[in-house]
């Protein structure tokens, strides 16, 4: 009875989760007179750039992850690993940085990229996505770098590693699985914001998947079944990049690094 307990639970949990998203992809794939269509699919494709939208989504996202990876790696090392006064105080700023609602930061921004001449660019996108995106990385980084045993780093500068070349040969190696779990977080939260992407981008070819599905309705016609059928389209690489990256998700990596 626990067992099959436990087994509807999760079922009923399942169901809670996967219910919005098969939903739109039975309403994506049924035509005005209820049969089995794909045409909806084929008709986000017609008369708009669609396929430009996904790749100017892959772009900002994916530069997105790539820029935070690579600052917010090294700064949770130095910040887990390395004794310098402020530390703690430099994690808890970096934190209180993301709190900030996106609204009120929208014209001070906007100013800002004016002044650079990035309004209408995608990289006007990467810059603030990187800066509020930053925080959770460092974040979670930080917590995954403690986790990893201080004997590891010891033995390193023992062995001759400057701090720099323990961070690349060996934290970074064993922080693989917490890499690839903020490199998720990172790439969903870029691939799915919509408030800076339709102030900051005003052009069609380049704006980002949220924007260019919001735009989807003319007048008084809202063409569910081709929201529905581009809301799938867009969720699609998310869930596969999610298995893909799951795979490097494994317990116990560091086990038996370090003997005693």
């Amino acid at each position: 009875m626990k067992r099959l307990a436990i087994a509807f639970a999760l079922l009923a949990m399942a169901s809670f989760c996967l219910g919005p998203f098969l939903w739109q992809l039975a309403v994506s794939l049924t035509s005005e007179s209820g049969a089995f269509t794909l045409h909806n699919y084929a008709s986000i494709f017609e008369g708009r750039p669609f396929g430009q939208v996904i790749l100017n989504s892959f772009i900002v996202a994916g530069a997105t992850t790539l820029f935070c990876l690579a600052l917010g790696a090294s700064a949770a090392f130095a910040l887990a690993k390395l004794s310098f006064v402020g530390g703690r105080l430099l994690l808890a700023a970096a934190l209180a940085v993301s709190m900030f609602p996106p609204v009120a930061t929208v014209s001070p921004l906007f100013l800002i990229l004016r002044g650079l001449g990035l309004i209408d660019q995608l990289a006007g996108l990467v810059l603030p996505y990187t800066t509020f995106a930053l925080p959770l990385t460092i974040w979670v980084l930080t917590s995954f770098f403690r986790q990893i045993p201080d004997d590891l780093y010891a033995a390193a500068r023992v062995d001759g590693c400057s701090p720099f070349q323990a961070f690349r040969k060996i934290f970074l190696p064993l922080s693989a699985p917490g890499l690839a779990t903020t490199a998720i977080l990172v790439f969903i939260f870029a691939w799915n914001e919509f408030l800076y992407a339709l102030t900051f981008i005003s052009s069609p070819g380049r704006r980002t998947i949220p924007v260019a599905i919001s735009l989807f309705a003319t007048g008084q016609i809202d063409p569910w079944p081709e929201i529905f059928a581009a809301s799938v389209v867009a969720t699609l690489p998310l869930i596969l990049l999610t298995l893909v990256f799951q795979r490097r998700i494994v317990s116990g990596l560091t086990a038996g690094a370090i003997k005693g």
